[in-house]
């Protein structure tokens, strides 16, 4: 019988494995599609956001939680239309998960004060204090 004799350099060559290469990529693109659907929808909601000179403009991330407060004082969060005790619940659920998480308050131009000021209620009870609000570049004095 013959012996195959592999050489000293054939036995330590590293070798690439392309299947979790591949799978690695794939979870990455799927993350970042659905990523991109969930942005996609909180931005229809129809608000428009009221106009600042000082605006700065935030990094996309996908950690940030975005309340949209319409005109009517209706709360929509995750395409879900919840009034303020589910506001407040389902932000206090969501802050056990994340201590960390990131609300941007997204209400339109023309909605009431005190509409805005139940949503900053709403995460201070829930303990939520990285919050922010969202405006575009412009002119405010239109």
């Amino acid at each position: 019988m013959f012996k195959f004799d592999v050489s000293e350099y054939q036995k330590i060559r590293p070798q690439i494995q392309l299947a979790p290469m591949v799978d690695i990529a794939f979870w990455a693109l799927m993350f970042f599609m659905i990523i991109a659907v969930f942005n996609q929808m909180e931005s229809q909601v129809n608000i428009t956001v009221p106009k600042s000179n000082a605006a700065t403009e935030s990094l996309p991330s996908a950690g940030k939680l975005i309340i949209n407060v319409t005109r009517e004082g209706r709360f929509i969060l995750n395409q879900q239309e919840l009034d303020g005790s589910a506001l407040e619940a389902m932000l206090a659920k969501v802050y056990k998960l994340f201590p960390n998480q990131q609300v941007i308050i997204r209400a339109d131009a023309m909605a009431y004060h005190k509409y805005i000021i139940q949503a900053l209620d709403a995460c201070m009870r829930a303990n939520i204090t990285d919050v922010a609000f969202s405006t575009v570049k412009g002119d405010d004095r239109e």
